[in-house]
């Protein structure tokens, strides 16, 4: 089952495309969530009234010890949601995300930039890879091959963990990683929105309503 995520934590434009896009929750960072200004406490229980008590949400350890990262997963997971620890796949973290999973507790291992960051994660564990499409690009690597990578390896060795690509562009880079067959996306407001608008769409819809008026006036269909 496809999972979409909306990468943010600025409710009301999460509220807004919850009304037209199947989403499974949302993902968030320590950058998203300053910039929304809203803590976890107060974060939480609106997401929930949004998007109901199904959906899950990804929730980021600021810790960066391995006894850290433990203590607040164990946290996190404590609360009473749907919560996906994010865990940076630096040495620290995937340390931390073999403990971690000893409890069962969900984790996404993310800011991966390489396959082998990925590749190591999933071994250790982790129920979700986030590798950083657009930034692998920006850092002059093949972003698209390392979820290929990924990807093929996942469904080599069938590994029970699934990725959800996380930093894109545009609508074009969401698309190539849907060929490849991944998991879940998750998609920054802009992308989500340039995925619904259509220029062409809007113009084809006029045109019929003129046509139609022309003839019908404002008669709906059954009517006429």
């Amino acid at each position: 089952m496809f999972e979409l995520y909306l990468d943010s934590a600025h409710c009301e434009e999460i509220r807004a495309l919850s009304k037209v896009l199947p989403l499974a929750g949302v993902t968030t960072n320590p950058s998203i969530m300053a910039a929304g200004g809203v803590g976890l406490t107060q974060l939480l229980p609106v997401l929930i009234e949004i998007l109901g008590p199904k959906s899950r949400i990804h929730v980021q350890v600021i810790s960066n010890t391995v006894e850290g990262i433990v203590a607040e997963a164990r946290q996190l997971h404590g609360l009473p949601f749907d919560i996906v620890v994010k865990i940076p796949a630096n040495t620290a973290g995937l340390a931390a995300i073999k403990l971690i999973k000893q409890h069962d507790i969900p984790v996404l291992a993310t800011a991966i930039y390489n396959v082998q960051q990925g590749w190591l994660a999933a071994l250790n564990g982790a129920d979700y890879l986030a590798p950083y499409l657009n930034r692998i690009d920006n850092m002059g690597f093949d972003g698209i091959g390392v979820v290929s990578d990924l990807q093929d390896l996942i469904d080599k060795y069938q590994l029970p963990t699934q990725l959800l690509v996380a930093s894109f562009k545009n609508v074009q880079q969401v698309l190539q990683v849907l060929k490849l067959g991944v998991a879940a996306v998750t998609l920054p407001l802009d992308i989500a929105q340039q995925m619904l608008n259509n220029p062409a769409t809007d113009a084809a819809v006029l045109k019929f309503e003129q046509d139609w008026q022309a003839v019908f006036a404002d008669t709906l269909s059954f009517g006429s």
